[in-house]
């Protein structure tokens, strides 16, 4: 998603206090807004947004460097449905997912990027409980291609992934192993208790809403 110039949005990432960002997306026939995310600003940090070339001398602002916000690189959990395929999401849904990573705004951005990559690497995985040696083989590259400058990528990986637990968004399995924890980005229903033996290879659904969490 294109935004604005990437000095002033990094800067303020860096002090904690960028902006939260809503995006919306709307039936211009109908007039209606059919999907409206609020992606929370605790969980931007420098890995998500990128820089672009700067703008051609031919440009009305050449030399102007603008920047895109990645999305695709923020886990599910950032992207709060208010409005989802036109219905409006209860708001108390909204405020509980809100809520749930508030303890992000207490960490400086280096160490809110870490967390927030983690975790969307977390979702990512395709098993609901995985070992810490599993995660490491999968994503321990793209970690450390997203911060360059940590030298001990598998210790930081395993400090936030216990963070992630402190914080009930895992639970330990077993001995180096982690149960996600998937909270309904529907409905808020929390599916702890929901999740299907392993083996089973159907995507998890909500028992609540029916929203697919796992396709």
């Amino acid at each position: 998603m294109r935004d604005a110039a990437y000095a002033p949005l990094a800067q303020e990432i860096r002090s904690n206090s960028a902006p939260n960002f809503l995006f919306m997306h709307y039936d211009a026939r109908e007039w209606q807004v059919r999907n409206l995310l609020l992606v929370p600003r605790h969980f931007l940090s420098l890995s998500t947004i990128m820089k672009q070339n700067p703008l051609r001398e031919t440009a009305q602002r050449h030399g102007h460097i603008l920047c895109n916000i990645m999305l695709s690189q923020l886990p599910m959990d950032a992207r709060i449905r208010i409005v989802s395929e036109g219905n409006i999401v209860p708001p108390d849904v909204v405020r509980n997912e809100w809520h749930r990573y508030r303890f992000l705004r207490e960490k400086r951005h280096s160490e809110r990027g870490w967390t927030a990559d983690v975790l969307a690497c977390v979702r990512r995985t395709r098993r609901r409980v995985f070992t810490a040696k599993e995660f490491y083989a999968e994503f321990s590259k793209e970690l450390a291609d997203l911060h360059p400058i940590n030298r001990h990528v598998k210790d930081k990986i395993r400090q936030q992934l216990q963070v992630l637990r402190d914080k009930g968004i895992l639970r330990f399995a077993e001995r180096g192993a982690y149960r996600q924890i998937r909270w309904c980005p529907e409905c808020g229903h929390d599916l702890i208790l929901s999740v299907p033996p392993e083996g089973i290879r159907e995507p998890l659904s909500c028992p609540k809403c029916g929203v697919s969490l796992w396709a």
